[in-house]
């Protein structure tokens, strides 16, 4: 029987970092029939009958399924495909997009975060471009995996950096924690951390700073509307 530890290029890192290599469609099932166990030996510790009540009784499964396919996928799978255009008309002003839709997973407490990312590009005239829909991918493809959102924010701007090599990159993030919301303090779901970081002349140009976050509560104000 195949572990799914037996490549050692796939041993775990960081929680919010791929694996070296992406799994195959076999280590996957491996690794989700060995997690829906151990989330039985979990309910069997909680006293929650698994095996007899109706409710409870393929819930391990659906769990473990859960992780490894949706939650977790972007450790698992190999980065978004980035299809690069060139740059015909030697664009070279900011374009603003969002709000993307986020949901990503707490690192410290297994609870869900949601909320909305805003991505701001500068581009090179002589550069590359992407199309909208990428940075949807990216976002979607760095936030299924447990994560902090301080970290969330850099790993989705310097993969756009390493891809496109824009002259300036902006993303913000703005999200409601439930690990705050229905834990701990228990603070209202209109709670949000609101974070931002600026690579090339986006870090260094505060008009651009400026125009970026104008752009990001229109974007913000119209998609409440």
């Amino acid at each position: 029987m195949m572990n799914f530890h037996d490549r050692d290029l796939n041993l775990p890192r960081l929680c919010n970092e791929a694996l070296n290599q992406p799994l195959t469609e076999a280590e996957c099932s491996v690794m989700i029939a060995a997690a829906a166990r151990k989330v039985e030996e979990l309910f069997d510790i909680l006293r929650i009958d698994h095996r007899n009540d109706h409710n409870t009784r393929d819930t391990p499964q659906r769990v473990a399924k859960m992780y490894v396919e949706e939650i977790l996928a972007g450790r698992y799978t190999a980065p978004p495909r980035i299809t690069k255009f060139d740059n015909a008309q030697a664009y070279d002003q900011l374009i603003v997009t969002g709000p993307i839709e986020l949901r990503s997973m707490c690192a410290h407490h297994l609870m869900p975060i949601h909320g909305a990312a805003y991505i701001g590009i500068l581009p090179s005239a002589d550069g590359k471009i992407i199309g909208l829909s990428k940075y949807d991918r990216i976002v979607e493809y760095f936030a299924a995996r447990l994560q902090i959102q301080e970290e969330l924010v850099k790993q989705i701007g310097q993969y756009i950096m390493d891809m496109t090599s824009p002259r300036g990159l902006a993303v913000r993030i703005s999200a409601v924690h439930m690990c705050k919301t229905q834990r701990g303090v228990r603070a209202s779901h209109r709670s949000r951390m609101v974070n931002t970081y600026y690579w090339g002349e986006m870090a260094s140009d505060t008009a651009l700073k400026g125009e970026f976050l104008q752009e990001c509560t229109m974007l913000d104000r119209d998609g409440a509307t």
